[in-house]
């Protein structure tokens, strides 16, 4: 069970969040309301739901947004959306994967296809990277849930593929078709994990320099600004000394 690279993946960066609160929580919103418009709005019945609430609780969402989120859908006032994928290169040639969620493909569509253009990139066809992308279950739990023996010989009895530990995380991957599974297993053994989701992991990375993180950023964070766009992920690859210096940068 070899580790990943902990910045070959880009999809929530701490110091961003913190500006955006307001906007991610309108997303986890989102989320969790066709969650359980499209199923079971009982948590413990809907693995899709279950995973959206825990994904807004590791990130701080209060409770009382997340039980409004959920009888919106009972109440049926839930919009209706399309949930869509682009797919593209931004600067330096990295691949990048765009998931929404919108009310209208249309406008969606040519918003991304211009936030590419104007960071110097290009939006693609379905599947133009798809292929350099695994997709992925993770499971988060913090460092003192145990040793990273006691935390691979669980992740190995719940039928997981990866682990990577280090001082704060255990990060622990599976098939996306398991994670359900999995993480009913390893809860069972470890304890509520911090988190529990589906990746979009690369198995081809891009390597950058500070610019080209600096402008890949840039990307990035335009696409994220936009409601309609719940993730954005990325097969960038750098080194600490690079993300380090970057992070500095952006105080």
């Amino acid at each position: 069970m070899a580790g990943h690279s902990k910045w070959a993946n880009i999809q929530h960066r701490k110091g961003r969040q913190d500006k955006i609160r307001g906007k991610l929580f309108s997303k986890l919103s989102k989320e969790i309301t066709i969650a359980a418009k499209m199923g079971d709005p009982d948590v413990d019945n809907n693995p899709r739901l279950r995973m959206a609430v825990k994904e807004a609780k590791s990130l701080s969402m209060p409770k009382d947004n997340i039980d409004r989120a959920i009888k919106k859908a009972i109440g049926g006032d839930a919009e209706n959306y399309d949930e869509i994928r682009y797919e593209g290169y931004g600067p330096g040639g990295v691949a990048v994967i765009v998931e929404a969620m919108t009310d209208n493909k249309n406008r969606t569509a040519s918003t991304v296809r211009s936030t590419f253009s104007k960071a110097g990139g290009n939006l693609g066809e379905t599947g133009s990277v798809g292929f350099m992308f695994d997709r992925k279950g993770e499971v988060v739990y913090p460092a003192s849930v145990g040793d990273a023996d006691t935390v691979m010989m669980a992740a190995i009895e719940a039928g997981a593929e990866d682990v990577q530990s280090d001082d704060e995380n255990h990060v622990i991957l599976c098939a996306d078709t398991d994670l359900n599974d999995v993480s009913t297993a390893l809860e069972a053994d470890l304890g509520e994990s911090e988190s529990t989701k589906l990746i979009w992991q690369p198995n081809i990375t891009s390597d950058l320099d500070l610019e080209g993180v600096e402008k890949l950023m840039r990307l990035v964070d335009a696409l994220e600004d936009d409601d309609d766009i719940q993730k954005v992920t990325t097969n960038m690859d750098a080194s600490d000394e690079v993300m380090q210096a970057y992070a500095a940068s952006e105080g």
